[in-house]
This record gives structure tokens, C-alpha cells and sequence, in this order.
């Protein structure tokens, strides 16, 4: 299962706990929403669902008797660790200092440096407090220096000459 578990948890931003403990019943497909009965907080929350976790889902295979999403398949219950499979698949990928939860810091990055706002991210990971979601971004070399190049554009001084003429 960890080739559905791991694209979750970069897909939507989930703590491991959510995405372990999913039940079928808990996605409403179609309204795109994932409802996650108790968070870290203890209090419910929604998640949308984009069209990459609708596929994902659709992949997932589904024993009709079993209520959750990620289940062991001999068990047919949430899996209480998966930390054994997810450490050879990140050695055999040359990423052994990745930590499961890094990929929630993950999808903050993806997000704020394809441009989306803190406040949509916050909302998107359940944050109370935007500090918490800032300690989450990383912003790329990329990210930072398109940001500088913006700042040339709009200012109309992108030639030195024209910098050094306006400041005289």
C-alpha cells in the first residue's frame, strides 16, 4: 500500500494518522472533499480533494468489507507503521534523510512556490496560526530569484544606466 499511502500524503498535505486511519465513508467524492474526523487538534476538518487524489482513490484497490482507505491487506485494518517499507523505498531512491512528515513540508513548498498564498496553504493544512505554516515553506533559489526579476520589471530600472539616471 505504501505506493497509494506516500502520493497521499504529498497529494493533499495529510499528517500520516489522517491518511492511515482514512475511511472509505470519510471521502465525498463528489464534492471533492475529504472529511478527517479528528485532527491533531481534536476538531474535524475538510480537505479538498484534487483531480490527482480522485485518481489515486479510483486506484486504490477496495475490499467492499474492509472501511478504511490504506488498510494491510492481511489485516484488513490501518496499518499501525509502515516505517520499515517507507525506509528501504527511500534508501533504493537515494533519499535516506527524508522523513515522512518531510513530505508535508513538501507540499507547502510545491504550493508557495508555484505562487499559492500562506492563507491558502494554511487553510489547506488545517493551521491555525500562519507562523506555523511559514516554518513549513521553502521557498527555492528559483522562487526567491523570479520574485527579484519581478521586481526589476516593474520598477521600469532593468538597464544600470536607467537605475543610476533616475537616482541622479
Amino acid at each position: 500500500m505504501l505506493k497509494f499511502i506516500v502520493p497521499m500524503l504529498i497529494l493533499t498535505g495529510a499528517r500520516k494518522r489522517a491518511v492511515l486511519d482514512a475511511k472509505w465513508e470519510d471521502f465525498d467524492l463528489t464534492r471533492q472533499q475529504w472529511r478527517i474526523p479528528s485532527t491533531k487538534s481534536g476538531k474535524p476538518r475538510h480537505v479538498p480533494l484534487s483531480d490527482g487524489v480522485l485518481q489515486l482513490l479510483a486506484a486504490v484497490p477496495h475490499d467492499a468489507e474492509c472501511l478504511w482507505v490504506f488498510a494491510s491487506p492481511s489485516a484488513r485494518k490501518p496499518y499501525r507503521s509502515f516505517y520499515s517499507s517507507w525506509d528501504t523505498a527511500r534508501k533504493q531512491c537515494g533519499l535516506a534523510d527524508v522523513r515522512i512528515h518531510d513530505l508535508r513540508h513538501s507540499f507547502v513548498s510545491f504550493l508557495v512556490n508555484a505562487g499559492r498564498s500562506l492563507y491558502e496553504v494554511q487553510k489547506l493544512l488545517g493551521h491555525t496560526q500562519v507562523n506555523t505554516t511559514q516554518r513549513y515553506a521553502h521557498l527555492s533559489q528559483d522562487t526567491l530569484l523570479n520574485a527579484t526579476n519581478q521586481m526589476s520589471r516593474v520598477s521600469g530600472l532593468l538597464q544600470i544606466g536607467t537605475a543610476v539616471t533616475a537616482i541622479a
